[in-house]
């Protein structure tokens, strides 16, 4: 039985950006399902990273098809994917990392180099980040209408946020993982260099960082094409 996907969302933003994805998958009778992970909140209780992975592991309990998922992180979903592994009650077919960070329970969200001391510079201001103009995304999002509906999603996080290190369970990965680049974003450079180190599928489908939103035709066959592959290693097992 082919597992159904779970897309992941970046906690900056919201599950607009893997709608249209979704929309594709769905209508190639693939089951699908985007959680929202939720907005920030001013007074958190416990781990930013904790309540993400509840609410996704809530939204994939409701998943329609038996059998396992796959786990598909975009952005700062990479490092959540092992916890939402070892939160939910179902296998888990693979990983996929999608212009994304990968898990480094020793290293905070905001890394060590120089965007940790620009978030520094914005927190040091009373600023929060992202905080995105149109303008800012003219560029990478050429069409209005869904530019706006990125915005309108942005999930501007607290500084306590970026701190965090998020876990992750021994023995991982307990199962074949991808990684799919977005052109030449140098945030994730080191990500990418060390997928392909680890000696894990890998494609470069060029374009900007929300490329799902641009070209989702592209996105779900790359998505599909490594499920199959995913499902070919485990048949040869």
């Amino acid at each position: 039985m082919r597992p159904a996907f779970v897309l992941i969302h970046s906690p900056l933003v919201g599950p607009v950006t893997w709608s249209a994805v979704a929309s594709d998958l769905s209508r190639r009778h693939v089951a699908v399902v985007v959680p929202d992970l939720g907005a920030p909140r001013e007074r958190e209780i416990g781990p930013h990273w904790k309540r993400h992975v509840e609410h996704a592991a809530r939204a994939i309990e409701h998943v329609p098809a038996a059998g396992p998922v796959l786990l598909v992180g975009h952005s700062g979903a990479g490092v959540l994917l092992p916890a939402i592994r070892d939160a939910m009650d179902r296998g888990c077919a693979g990983y996929i990392f999608v212009d994304a960070g990968l898990p480094s329970p020793n290293e905070p969200r905001k890394g060590t180099g120089g965007f940790a001391r620009h978030l520094d510079e914005i927190h040091a201001q009373g600023e929060r980040f992202p905080h995105w103009s149109d303008e800012d995304l003219r560029d990478v999002l050429p069409v209005p209408a869904v530019r706006t509906a990125l915005l309108r999603e942005l999930r501007p996080q607290p500084p306590d946020f970026w701190d965090e290190t998020v876990p992750v369970f021994a023995g991982w990965p307990d199962a074949p993982c991808a990684y799919i680049r977005f052109g030449a974003n140098p945030s994730y450079d080191a990500a990418a260099a060390e997928a392909q180190r680890r000696g894990w599928r890998y494609r470069d489908l060029g374009g900007a960082h929300f490329h799902m939103l641009v070209d989702p035709v592209a996105v779900s066959d790359e998505l599909l094409a490594i499920e199959a592959a995913f499902a070919g290693t485990r048949a040869g097992r």
